[in-house]
């Protein structure tokens, strides 16, 4: 069929958009809006519509729209009469247009109701924020997703291709035809065959075709084995340095640009990250064509809950009748992603401590198994969860509503859920990786575990040495831990073969569950911040794509840097007791340019695997300290200047050294462009800083600054301050350690202009539109 892009032209509660389109992002936050979950955000009702012209041709034709993410209950209308609903926000669905005026205009309608809150336990977004496209095709058409490509061998390469009828395959290497044949399951050796891992991407076009229609779907030749051996891809063991993404797109709010996305796995795998889980719902399609031409391993996810409810109207109401549809729309839909390694069928749900949770977990796990059985399912289990489940003190409630009193009461405790785990966690603190270390909680949550083809722990590193003797077969990883927690974990990687990585909450900051990883020096509990929190504040990546301490301490553990890191915790707020969270070891940042603050007492960490390690600063050695964990912690007093820290080794040789600098006096506003051309209508990611004549960026000169575009659009301007009253779609915000980001769209013009000021300085920059 004919895939053509269905975003242009659509009104939002009668605004002109382009989708894909969060209309919640540009909603008046207030601490009324029902609670730091959703980061503050109002819920609402968003009506979304088309008009187009159906011609005649299609009459004889099958026509499509394929819808890849809607938030939520989505009901669809042509022409005034409803045609489809769908209440997951996560999972993409076609509608056929049968019923068209054909040759005259019609009306597409989309209603997106996420007007009852709280129903996640994050910022969601709403309405249509996944792109939107047309198929067409004959009557007799190879429909999307109709095609599979398998892996049978790595050596010698082949691949069986099977369709929904007898067609032509051709394999394609480029443009050069490298193997074909005809039928409905075809197999193909692959000659001199280029492989598909991490390390080396190689991708590959299957083209079908039935003599009326043809399609194309890019693959990888890989295979995936798991034993308590270890996780090997392609034969070679591969250890998964991972990290648990949310869907949002930061200050674009959830809108989900392929831009976008790529920024992202680009950004995680140059900070060392090989793993993404895609947290806690199936990820993008624009996520995985990004991690397939990365090599970037993904677990995917189905569900933050089953029919246990975690918030009063979440997918918890609506779990029962739909599961089955969601499950087999995101595995149908990814099943030919090399990139995707794992299927998820949960995050820390409660319910398999009893029987008809595991009942209810065996049976996705079948039905996964039927639609895909090339790859292992896993699910996210906080072992604490359920063993408090089954001592009558679960967190979460049942998804069957009740109604008066009763029903006010379940709304309630469904309501603090969220709030009440992470209260337990923050004060459980690392202690909750012992949760599950008990034989009373082992025997409890061996039914559900060993359905599982591998196990996933979220939070329970404790039980990762007990395993090799209580379940010699089971295959596990950490499928949620704290950042700070990497080199203890690490080592358990590498000593545990059945242990098969780790992936840490978060790799990318987030918006909604405000604050819930912040370092705040305004006080308060270190969970459920008040309003005006917007972001989560637990990503070793910030929303502006900026790795922190946190990030390259991971990156040292996991033996990737070849220099000393230099992190500062921040030193402008002399005598300010900071609150921590436990998703936080450090807020430390590469900075060294914290003017004012001459005299302030600072914290410098020093991430290497070197024996010992020596911090300078401006020449004169604040004395050597021997490496622990890779780790070492130097206390001081801020001066202008550089820092510089000398790696040795055991022998007292040194082995590599790295600075930091102040910024020099003058100051100025810098627009720098990731991409100085782009194509028209394409996304264009653009730094503003606050910064030196040397492109130092200065951390403690923060400035409200203005930005506005000419021969393009300004998608969104905004600064990682986790706590702000500012929106992202103004055009102003506040930098925030010296750094602002805005995101652009090029449009028709063949250049694309670019201004910010402060209302005193003004900087501009030009993207070339081609």
């Amino acid at each position: 069929m004919k895939r053509t892009s269905f975003n242009n032209s659509w009104r939002c509660n009668g605004i002109q958009v382009t989708l894909p389109h969060d209309a919640q992002i540009s909603e008046k936050r207030s601490a009324d809006a029902s609670n730091g979950g959703h980061g503050y955000f109002p819920g609402g009702i968003y009506t979304y519509e088309k008009k187009f012209t159906a011609p005649a041709e299609w009459a004889d034709m099958t026509v499509l729209v394929e819808f890849e993410g809607i938030y939520k209950n989505a009901t669809v209308s042509l022409n005034g009469k409803q045609i489809s609903f769908h209440p997951y926000g996560y999972t993409g669905f076609f509608v056929e247009l049968t019923d068209l005026n054909y040759g005259g205009e019609n009306v597409l309608t989309v209603v997106a109701d996420n007007s009852k809150l709280p129903n996640s336990r994050w910022y969601t977004g709403s309405g249509i924020y996944r792109p939107v496209w047309l198929h067409t095709g004959p009557r007799n058409s190879l429909r999307p997703e109709s095609v599979t490509v398998r892996t049978l061998s790595c050596a010698p390469a082949k691949i069986c291709v099977e369709t929904p009828m007898p067609c032509k395959i051709e394999i394609l290497d480029g443009e050069a035809v490298i193997a074909s044949g005809e039928g409905q399951n075809v197999e193909l050796d692959i000659p001199d065959a280029k492989l598909w891992d991490n390390e080396r991407p190689n991708l590959y076009i299957c083209r079908v075709s039935n003599g009326e229609d043809e399609l194309e779907e890019v693959f990888g030749i890989r295979m995936i084995e798991w034993s308590g051996k270890g996780l090997f891809i392609n034969g070679k063991e591969t250890l998964l340095r991972g990290g648990c993404v949310h869907h949002d797109s930061g200050i674009l709010g959830a809108a989900t640009y392929a831009e976008s996305e790529e920024r992202r796995v680009r950004i995680m795998k140059e900070a060392g990250f090989n793993a993404i889980r895609s947290s806690h719902n199936p990820a993008s399609k624009a996520l995985l064509d990004a991690c397939d031409r990365y090599g970037m391993y993904v677990m995917d996810e189905t569900f933050d809950m089953w029919y246990n409810r975690k918030n009063p109207y979440d997918y918890g109401c609506d779990f029962n009748d739909w599961w089955k549809k969601d499950v087999a729309a995101m595995v149908l839909r990814d099943k030919n992603h090399p990139s995707v390694i794992m299927y998820s069928i949960g995050n820390e749900v409660a319910e398999p401590f009893e029987q008809r949770g595991i009942d209810t977990g065996k049976a996705i796990v079948e039905l996964i198994h039927r639609l895909d059985n090339t790859r292992p399912v896993t699910c996210g289990a906080n072992l604490m969860v359920i063993s408090r489940a089954a001592k009558g003190n679960g967190i979460y409630q049942d998804g069957e509503s009740k109604t008066g009193a009763e029903g006010k009461k379940q709304k309630k405790e469904s309501q603090n859920a969220s709030l009440a785990f992470n209260i337990i966690a923050s004060f459980v603190g690392s202690g909750m990786n012992k949760g599950g270390n008990s034989p009373k909680v082992d025997a409890l949550t061996t039914p559900f575990l060993d359905s599982l083809d591998i196990a996933g722990y979220n939070y329970g590193s404790g039980r990762y040495p007990l395993e090799e003797k209580a379940h010699p077969d089971r295959v596990i990883f950490g499928s949620e831990t704290f950042p700070q927690d990497i080199w203890k974990n690490w080592q358990m990687v590498k000593k545990y073969p059945y242990l098969i990585g780790d992936f840490m909450w978060t790799s990318w900051d987030y918006l909604g569950e405000a604050g819930i990883g912040a370092w705040s020096y305004t006080g308060g509990m270190p969970f459920n911040r008040p309003y005006p929190w917007v972001l989560a504040g637990a990503g070793v990546i910030d929303i502006l794509g900026i790795p922190d301490g946190s990030c390259r301490y991971a990156a040292t553990v996991w033996g990737l840097e070849d220099r000393p890191v230099i992190a500062v915790r921040p030193v402008n707020h002399p005598g300010v007791r900071v609150s921590k969270s436990v998703w936080r070891g450090t807020n430390a940042i590469e900075s060294w340019a914290w003017r004012g603050c001459d005299g302030n007492k600072a914290t410098v960490e020093v991430f290497s695997d070197a024996a010992a390690v020596e911090l300078l600063l401006n020449g004169k050695s604040l004395g050597r300290k021997k490496i622990k964990e890779c780790r070492a912690v130097f206390k001081t007093r801020y001066a202008a200047g550089t820092l510089t820290a000398v790696a040795y080794d055991a022998a007292g040789h040194e082995t590599g050294r790295s600075e930091l600098v102040s910024a020099a006096e003058a100051l100025s506003v810098a627009v720098k462009p990731e991409r100085t051309a782009a194509g028209h209508g394409e996304v264009v990611y653009v730094p503003v800083t606050i910064e030196d004549a040397d492109g130092t960026v200065e951390s403690n000169a923060d400035r409200r600054l203005t930005v506005t575009v000419e021969g393009g659009e300004l998608l969104a301007f905004g600064s990682a301050n986790p706590c702000t009253e500012e929106q992202y779609h103004t055009g102003s915000f506040t930098t925030y350690h010296g750094r602002a980001l805005a995101i652009v769209r090029t449009g028709d013009a063949d250049m694309l202009s670019i201004v910010a000021t402060d209302g005193v300085q003004t900087a501009n920059a030009v993207i070339r539109v081609q």
